[in-house]
C-alpha cells in the first residue's frame, strides 16, 4: 500500500515531455525527452508522492520544478516527493 489519494486508483502511462502532468500516483513514463517540470496534480488529498516506472531512458533536469537532475533506468522505480515549501519535486534516485 502506498501513501496517497489521487482521484484515479490505477496507474497510467504518459510520454516524457518538457512538462508532464500525471493523473495517477503510479505512472509509467515512455520516451527519451528530458522532463523539466512536473505539474502538481490538482486533486484533493494529493499526498506529495509520485511513483514513476520508466519504460524509456529519459532524463530530468533541475531547470524547472525538479530539485535534482538525473537519468531514468528502465524498470527502476523513481519516487518523486513534492516539497510544498520549496515548490520542487525531489527524486529518490539520481543516476
Amino acid at each position: 500500500m502506498y501513501p496517497g489519494n489521487f482521484s484515479k486508483a490505477s496507474e497510467s502511462t504518459i510520454a516524457s515531455a518538457t512538462t508532464i502532468e500525471p493523473e495517477t500516483e503510479v505512472v509509467r513514463v515512455t520516451g527519451t525527452t528530458a522532463i523539466v517540470n512536473i505539474i502538481v496534480p490538482a486533486v484533493s488529498g494529493f499526498s506529495t508522492f509520485l511513483y514513476v516506472i520508466p519504460t524509456g531512458v529519459f532524463t530530468w533536469t533541475a531547470a524547472g520544478n525538479i530539485g535534482l537532475a538525473g537519468t531514468a533506468v528502465v524498470g527502476k522505480l523513481i519516487v518523486f516527493v513534492y516539497s510544498k515549501s520549496q515548490g520542487k519535486w525531489y527524486p529518490s534516485v539520481v543516476a
